[in-house]
């Protein structure tokens, strides 16, 4: 029980990377909020927390700052900044008063080209992938640093750093949530906020996912498991982690750091 008496808000926490991250978070004695768009989802996750002993809300949103899909009451708000300052007033209030851990997980993905990319898909994958942590690091980060600590987990990705010919919109999106990574480390480490980021490889729960050839070659050689992710997001929340400050922890099989030699 690494978290015991900790709480955490996760959002995108409905599926894959996030969903296995809020199980994980919770089976270490965190109490937390899953936060996602759509309703029927998050209750699944809220009933596994709950069924394994854990404690769990779900709160519907669209960190677009438009209306969520299957969300229920309360969903439709004015943009990116408004959703964000109201998932973290009701997330707070869930939690009894406090969020020691914050995962910015939820993501919009474009695997466009430049050429075919519109202007309101990259609006989307920016409101999604930028704004709205900027936003909800905003809202709760100050906070923490008033309670004396706390930490806060960026989803970032392998692509930020190493091309790859579609997705570009997808690629600086996380590009600049790990700049921001090293931004709020500078500006709320010292009231001892934590800030990292995790990149991972590709992953999902479908092990013959259409993208399993992007993890050709590596030393891992497929496609790698959320609960991968999920175990270092336990590590980064505890104090285990306590001397880890602004780094982008890549958990992704080797994809980043081994060369793959073409045959």
């Amino acid at each position: 029980m690494r978290l015991a008496g900790k709480t955490a808000l996760v959002t995108g926490a409905t599926s894959n990377i996030g969903r296995a991250i809020a199980v994980a978070l919770a089976a270490q004695g965190a109490q937390v909020v899953v936060a996602g768009r759509n309703k029927s989802r998050g209750d699944e996750v809220v009933a596994e927390i709950r069924a394994a002993g854990g404690q769990a809300d779900f709160v519907a949103v669209d960190l677009q700052g438009s209306t969520a899909t299957d969300a229920g009451e309360g969903s439709a708000v004015g943009g990116a900044k408004a959703a964000a300052e109201e998932l973290a007033a009701t997330a707070t209030r869930l939690l009894g008063g406090r969020i020691d851990v914050l995962v910015n997980n939820a993501g919009a993905i474009d695997g466009g080209t430049t050429v075919d990319t519109d202007e309101a898909t990259f609006d989307q994958v920016f409101a999604v992938n930028v704004k709205s942590p900027y936003f909800l690091t905003a809202a709760i980060a100050p906070a923490m640093a008033a309670a004396g600590g706390g930490t806060i987990i960026n989803l970032g990705s392998w692509v930020a750093r190493l091309g790859i010919p579609i997705g570009a919109v997808y690629a600086a999106s996380k590009g600049a949530l790990e700049t921001l990574t090293r931004a709020w480390s500078a500006e709320f480490g010292p009231s001892g906020v934590r800030v990292n980021t995790i990149s991972p490889g590709v992953v999902h729960t479908v092990e013959d996912h259409p993208a399993k050839s992007m993890m050709a070659g590596t030393p891992y050689g497929q496609i790698g498991a959320p609960d991968s992710i999920a175990q270092a997001a336990v590590y980064l929340a505890s104090d285990d982690a306590s001397f880890i400050h602004g780094t982008v922890l890549d958990v992704d099989g080797g994809r980043l750091g081994v060369a793959v030699i073409a045959g």
